[in-house]
C-alpha cells in the first residue's frame, strides 16, 4: 500500500470516519504492520479496514483505533477510566471465562454488568 490516506479517502468516500482517517495515518507514519501489531490484530485487518472490506466487527475496530490513537476512554464499573482499547480487551478475555484468577472473574462479572460489555450496546 503506497498511501493509505489515498486508499481510505478512495474507498471510504467522503463518509470517511475519523477513525478510519486516523488509522490510515498512524499507518503512513510507521507501516501497516507496526499498526496492526499495536492494536494487537493482523496487518490484513488493517488492509480490510483501510479499503472498506472488512466483514468483521468494525465497532470493535473503531474501539481499539479510538483508544489506542485517539486517546479515547471510558468508564468502567471494575477499573475506573481507561482506554476504550483496553476496555475492548476485557470484552474479549471475559468472553472466555475462565476463574484462573480473581482479576478475570472481577472483570468478567464487571463486563457483565456495564452497557459497553458482553454483547451490551453503547
Amino acid at each position: 500500500m503506497s498511501d493509505p490516506v489515498a486508499t481510505a479517502r478512495a474507498s471510504w468516500g467522503a463518509e470517511a470516519p475519523d477513525w478510519v482517517l486516523r488509522l490510515a495515518e498512524e499507518c503512513a507514519l510507521s507501516s501497516q504492520s507496526k499498526v496492526a501489531t499495536k492494536l494487537g490484530r493482523s496487518a490484513a485487518l488493517v488492509s480490510n479496514v483501510l479499503r472498506k472490506k472488512y466483514p468483521g466487527d468494525m465497532g470493535a475496530v473503531e474501539d481499539l483505533v479510538r483508544g489506542t490513537y485517539m486517546r479515547a476512554t471510558t468508564l468502567c464499573p471494575a477499573l475506573g477510566e481507561i482506554s476504550v482499547a483496553e476496555c475492548r480487551r476485557w470484552i474479549q478475555s471475559a468472553r472466555a471465562y475462565t476463574n484462573e484468577n480473581s482479576e478475570r472473574v472481577r472483570m468478567y462479572r464487571a463486563c457483565r454488568r456495564c452497557p459497553r460489555g458482553m454483547g451490551n450496546k453503547a
